[in-house]
């Protein structure tokens, strides 16, 4: 009866272990990261009595988790990818909304200023006219300005939540190194799986998995090492590296990520993906950066085109209009660590040939190297460098000073800071330059029937630009200019230029014929220059000449739309792939119920049953006792 006995009061034992594990489960149901865990029966070595193997009952041998590494690494992966398009499309809405509104965006509030500029030119002796432009030129650069400002802002933002990530990715980082170090000494001492160690620690990967995307490595003595980036240890058994937000080196107040740990530091920036950190930093690569960049570029050319059309025309005191707005001029900043004192003079020569980019500027071995920070493409260069020969490449004229050494750089940024300095320069509505300086007119004795343009400037700067010049025919087919003793042959419509204008004369002029092309003092009515003026924003100024002022900010908040759109899309999708994957993990590892009622009845019922067969062991040996006694 002993047999029996030892035998019930194993099973016992083991079931009491069962209804403990499914009272561990219940009472755990609403856990996070908690994972269901499940009694291992195994039978006890059988005895051979009596010419036969007879068994001995149960134990639990192990309480093993309900957990799958693969479907844990597919549900990391997932969360990491959604928790990096969210945070861009939230981001990305934000850039949208504020170019993309229909009244306060960019598209609308440039109209304002081009309908301003259209009504000069249908009443150019209207002072009213002029004073509402000159306001909605103030309001446009105060509209930019905002937007400039308002991309500060989420920089700021960007590197406020660089610093926190890091912080929250260093902390996540010691606690798994942390529970490494208990996990393992928790196997060595029992040789069992410490169950809940396990889940804290694969709920702090799974958390550090929103913040960057993370590959995981489980070494013999299980405990498991992080990396993240490009492979740089996160985590090493239970030594966690320190990730920490430096500065940019040409910039202090631009934040970047670095790994601090015992083998030294390694800048992470540009390696990081997944996660909220990853969405962060592509949002401020792809979408933030450039964005600045291209309001400077427009607002560049925007001065550039205005400025040069505005100086070729005359106001209403009769004098040669001035530049209409000034911008803020391109920005050099020289790497931290430089060990010489270079710097560089960078100028816009070229507004249609700048691009969306920034560049760094590299001495070498072979000299000074140019290359674009987006794509990280080399840009050719002519020139030496020097005052006399500048550098010269995608519109920038760029003088080196000083003494570099090898390895030294700068960055050079030219339309970044264009914005924040930008002015309207003419306040007196009388100075805006509407009419154009001169006149073309026929003689009132001639003899043909040419006609002549009115005229338009071609260099403002000549001095005798509002001189008064005659053409004079000297044949049907031939004429001169006066102060030029050149005979020219004369082909009806083709351009006539001198002393900084052109024109044009059509019909057929006879000999002896004039046409004067004088100064326009007296045309306060003039507002051909200021029709040239509303008319520039549709002209080809930008991207070497292939793109005007109206397309570029139409395919600039296009694009911001499109890519804003595109990244709610695919947010909207990883947030189903990442909950169809944590769907399949918690069919693995949650905590059913139903199925735990089920399991406590089941085994409620074996303990009962065995507590029946104690009782029968107890009631044979009190007979055999009993008969023993005789």
């Amino acid at each position: 009866m002993a047999d029996l006995l030892n035998t019930s009061i194993s099973g016992l034992l083991a079931f009491q272990r069962a209804l403990d594990v499914t009272s561990h489960n219940i009472t755990n149901a609403n856990t996070p990261g908690y994972s269901r865990q499940l009694p291992d029966f195994q039978t006890r070595t059988p005895q051979f009595l009596g010419g036969n193997w007879i068994g001995s009952g149960a134990d639990v041998a192990a309480v093993n988790r309900a957990y799958d590494n693969f479907l844990a690494d597919q549900a990391r992966t997932a969360s990491s990818a959604y928790s990096q398009s969210n945070t861009y499309a939230t981001q990305a809405a934000r850039i949208s909304n504020l170019f993309g509104d229909s009244t306060t965006g960019l598209s609308a509030t440039m109209q304002k200023f081009v309908n301003s500029l259209q009504s000069v030119a249908d009443a150019p002796n209207s002072t009213a006219a002029r004073q509402t432009m000159l306001s909605q030129a103030g309001s446009l650069v105060e509209r930019l300005k905002a937007y400039d400002s308002s991309l500060k802002s989420l920089d700021s933002q960007v590197n406020a939540s660089i610093s926190s990530e890091a912080d929250s990715i260093t902390s996540l980082a010691k606690g798994i190194a942390d529970l490494n170090k208990q996990i393992a000494s928790g196997y060595a001492q029992t040789g069992q799986a410490p169950n809940d160690l396990l889940d804290q620690r694969d709920r702090l990967i799974d958390q550090l998995s929103t913040h960057v995307n993370v590959n995981v490595v489980k070494t013999d003595d299980n405990q498991l090492n992080v990396f993240i980036g490009n492979g740089q240890p996160l985590v090493v058994g239970n030594d966690p590296a320190k990730v920490v937000a430096t500065s940019d080196p040409y910039d202090p107040t631009r934040k970047r990520l670095a790994v601090q740990s015992s083998v030294g530091t390694i800048d992470i920036t540009g390696s990081l993906s997944g996660g909220t950190l990853g969405g962060i930093l592509s949002f401020r690569s792809d979408m933030l950066d450039p964005a600045r960049n291209t309001i400077g570029k427009i607002s560049v050319a925007l001065a550039d085109v205005m400025n040069e059309q505005h100086n070729a025309g005359m106001d209403l005191n009769g004098n040669m209009g001035g530049d209409f707005f000034s911008v803020g001029d391109v920005a050099v900043r020289a790497h931290a660590n430089n060990t010489g004192n270079s710097s560089a003079t960078v100028t816009r020569t070229d507004t249609g040939a700048l691009t969306n980019s920034d560049y760094i500027l590299t001495n070498t071995a072979g000299g000074w190297s140019l290359r674009r920070t987006d794509t990280g493409a080399t840009v050719p260069m002519t020139g030496t460098g020097t005052a006399g020969d500048p550098f010269v490449a995608d519109g920038l004229s760029i003088v080196v000073s000083g003494t570099a050494n090898v390895g030294d750089s700068l960055k050079i940024l030219p339309t970044s800071s264009a914005v924040s300095s930008m002015q309207v320069l003419i306040t007196d509505p009388a100075e805006v330059a509407a009419a154009a300086p001169i006149v073309g007119q026929a003689g009132t004795g001639n003899q043909g029937n040419g006609t002549i343009s009115a005229g338009e400037v071609l260099n403002p700067t000549n001095p005798a630009l509002r001189t008064s010049a005659t053409i004079t025919f000297t044949s049907a087919t031939t004429y001169t200019v006066s102060g030029d003793p050149t005979v020219y042959t004369y082909t009806a419509g083709s351009n006539i230029d001198a002393n900084g204008w052109r024109v044009q004369i059509s019909g057929s002029p006879v000999a002896g014929d004039t046409f004067t092309v004088s100064d326009n003092s007296n045309g306060s009515g003039d507002n051909r220059n200021m029709q040239l003026l509303s008319g520039l924003m549709n002209e080809p100024v930008m991207n070497n000449g292939t793109v005007s002022l109206s397309q570029s900010i139409g395919q600039f908040v296009g694009d911001i739309g499109v890519k804003t759109n595109a990244a709610q899309v695919t947010a909207a999708a990883q947030k189903v792939v990442a909950e169809e994957a944590t769907e399949s993990m918690q069919a693995v590892s949650g905590v059913n119920l139903d199925e735990e009622a089920a399991n406590l009845l089941r085994y409620q019922q074996a303990y009962m049953a065995i507590s029946q067969m104690i009782r029968v062991a107890d009631s044979c040996f009190q007979s055999v006792l009993q008969a023993t006694r005789g």
